[in-house]
């Protein structure tokens, strides 16, 4: 490995981007690495504290406009921020989420001093999907309280642990939206067809998000469960109105995502939905 990298241009006392023999070009993050350089002078590879690339063009460009025009306290703060989320979620991080992560932040900041109201529709459900992310979020927001005494709206914490979902999953965040989307849909089907208002925190409940979130993911892997006929034959004479919804509910689904789903999906929703009813 190179032991000493050429800068290319500080964009602060704690951040150059330098040249490299293999990737063209490198970001390097460090306490003071970037204090009184210039182009062209020698950075020991091993003074970063943090190394990543930035492939897209688009992206670095981003970046680069985040460095000039966001605050530097928060700046340095998301270094720091982005440091603790890869040692509590104990793995690497897709690099997109130093652009992403500090963007929303930034806006969100903004949005906190513009009193600019906002919600998230879907707390709950990050929290019941992405319990590991969740609490890692809210830690992050109570970090950048701490430091930058900013108090976020509780939704944000859902915000957080969605771009930490996708920068340890690779999927992006218009995927993941789309997936709640279509989550809420799916739920607000279930409470019009049987006449019930679902109660978030409910065991079945959490249950029956996760097994939607689950089936979509079987989805989009073309997964396949195997024909139950006599367990189908039960469930449509047994539970016919949870059947039918469940059928109803697959349709949702195959039209949203344009994809198949797998016809023995209508059976475990039938009983998660049945659950739901409190009559099994």
């Amino acid at each position: 490995m190179q032991r000493e990298l050429i800068v290319k241009k500080a964009l602060n006392n704690n951040v150059i981007i330098a040249s490299h023999p293999v990737y063209t070009e490198v970001v390097l993050i460090g306490k003071g690495i970037g204090f009184n350089k210039q182009k062209g002078d020698k950075v020991p590879f091993d003074q970063a504290d943090k190394t990543f690339l930035l492939k897209d063009e688009q992206e670095k460009e981003q970046y680069m406009h985040l460095l000039t025009h966001v605050d530097k306290a928060i700046m340095t703060l998301m270094n720091d921020i982005m440091f603790y989320i890869e040692e509590r979620m104990g793995q690497s991080l897709n690099e997109h989420i130093h652009v992403a992560l500090t963007d929303h932040l930034a806006f969100a900041i903004h949005r906190v001093h513009k009193n600019i109201p906002f919600n998230n529709p879907f707390l709950f459900e990050i929290e019941s999907l992405y319990p590991k992310e969740f609490q890692v979020a809210s830690e992050v927001v109570q970090k950048v309280k701490d430091e930058l005494q900013i108090a976020f709206p509780e939704g944000e914490i859902g915000f957080v642990a969605l771009h930490i979902h996708s920068a340890i999953t690779d999927k992006s965040l218009r995927d993941l939206n789309k997936h709640h989307k279509l989550i809420s849909k799916l739920i607000q089907v279930i409470e019009q067809t049987l006449a019930i208002q679902l109660q978030q925190g409910d065991i079945n409940y959490n249950r029956l998000i996760q097994h939607l979130h689950r089936a979509i993911e079987r989805v989009y892997q073309g997964e396949q469960l195997g024909e139950q006929k006599k367990l189908a034959e039960m469930l449509k004479m047994t539970y016919p109105v949870c059947y039918n919804l469940a059928w109803k509910l697959i349709k949702v689904m195959q039209k949203q995502l344009n994809k198949p789903v797998d016809e023995t999906e209508v059976l475990y929703l039938t009983i998660h939905l049945q659950r739901l009813t409190n009559k099994i």
